[in-house]
């Protein structure tokens, strides 16, 4: 297989989704409850998963991926080598569970009625689930040791020069994740569909816009689950060409007279170049679930507060109001401060409190003792 470089594009476009991911939740972290919260982390994993194929931009194709003139092998593996094997295959597994998490979270809510709090009680056992079992894969393949070069997209992942552990460590985490998120996913829409003809028989006030809203739930939710299981199931049929033919492109590398006549000697370049940007389409498109009017007027509350225009919404005011003028009797005299000094701390914040403070007692005190019963009922 010769050497080439990989596009940059989507890489790049990848980084850009997560980015804005990740930004638009950190101003508006209201807004992402679960069940949506964990298309956050997925966005996340995405992110650093980009920045594992960016980072070989850096250190260099050869020294990441080769050693010398040859592959880089698991007991030549260096630390640079390491590094980019585990921000791509840790956050990567990582995703594909958030993925799970995701789908589970839509059965509970759609199927099994679950508010927001009852789902986000459980939050550290998805938080448990999703970092743990990346772990104990990771640390797996590294004990192995299973670490190799890919010479194509010039990073280091787990299954390039074996057939057994692309199958062990790759495949089968992915298609058991991808089998088990479509299973809940279709659960809940089963779910979805089933209150919606609820809706429907029942009609009422305000039946048919509550059928709306949920149809339009169903439509986004179903764009996001396609959108992502179909470059997963793409990812997964590329991996499976490679462990179908391996074998026989390394027999047409190493001996080329037992190749019988018509097989193919080498890879399809196309096949490993639809792998890698579908691997990286899953990390641009998990970010469509923010691409609504509710992220614009997140942006532009946003703006309106760093650079101080008005909101009219009222969403974007600062904490600390201004403090109401004086009374005027107060202000123009200086009751109850003694000499030249009592301007200026009736003007502090202090005193304005107290005299509200005394105000509202005596106006309690006021009217407590005109609503006191007279003393003939008594």
């Amino acid at each position: 297989m010769s050497t080439c470089t990989l596009r940059q594009a989507p890489v790049v476009v990848g980084h850009a989704a997560g980015v804005a991911t990740l930004t638009t939740f950190l101003i508006d972290t209201e807004r992402f409850k679960y069940p949506e919260r964990p298309i956050v982390f997925l966005s996340a994993c995405y992110f650093i998963v980009s920045c594992g194929y960016l980072t070989r931009i850096f250190l260099g194709h050869d020294e990441i991926a080769c050693d010398g003139k040859s592959i880089k092998y698991p007991s030549t593996g260096q630390s640079s080598c390491t590094m980019i094997f585990i921000m791509i295959y840790f956050f990567g597994m990582a995703s594909s569970i958030w993925w799970v998490i995701l789908s589970f979270t839509w059965f509970l809510a759609a199927g099994l009625k679950w508010g927001n709090e009852a789902i986000s009680k459980h939050s550290q056992y998805f938080h448990l689930a999703a970092w743990l079992i990346p772990t104990v894969q990771t640390v797996s393949v590294l004990l192995r040791p299973a670490v190799d070069g890919d010479p194509v997209a010039g990073i280091c992942y787990v299954g390039n020069t074996s057939v057994e552990n692309l199958k062990n460590f790759v495949l089968a985490p992915l298609f058991m994740y991808l089998v088990v998120g479509t299973t809940f996913l279709m659960a809940g829409f089963v779910s979805l569909f089933r209150i919606r003809s609820v809706i429907k028989q029942q009609g009422g006030i305000g039946a048919g816009s509550k059928a709306d809203k949920l149809e339009k739930l169903m439509i986004r939710i179903g764009i996001f689950s396609v959108l992502y299981t179909v470059p997963a199931t793409i990812v997964i049929g590329c991996h499976l060409y490679e462990a179908s033919y391996f074998e026989d492109w390394m027999t047409g590398l190493t001996c080329p007279c037992k190749v019988a006549p018509g097989l193919r000697q080498q890879p399809l370049y196309s096949v490993l170049m639809l792998k890698y940007f579908m691997a990286l389409a899953v990390g641009i498109t998990s970010g469509v679930w923010i691409w609504s009017g509710k992220t614009v007027d997140s942006w532009r509350r946003l703006w309106r507060r760093l650079f101080g225009s008005p909101d009219p919404t009222g969403a974007g005011q600062v904490l600390i109001k201004p403090r109401p003028p004086l009374p005027q009797p107060y202000a123009t005299s200086g009751i109850g401060v003694p000499g030249s000094a009592a301007a200026s701390l009736l003007a502090t914040p202090y005193t304005q409190t107290v005299g509200s403070v005394a105000s509202t007692s005596h106006h309690h005190l006021h009217h407590h003792v005109l609503k006191q019963a007279p003393l003939s009922h008594v």
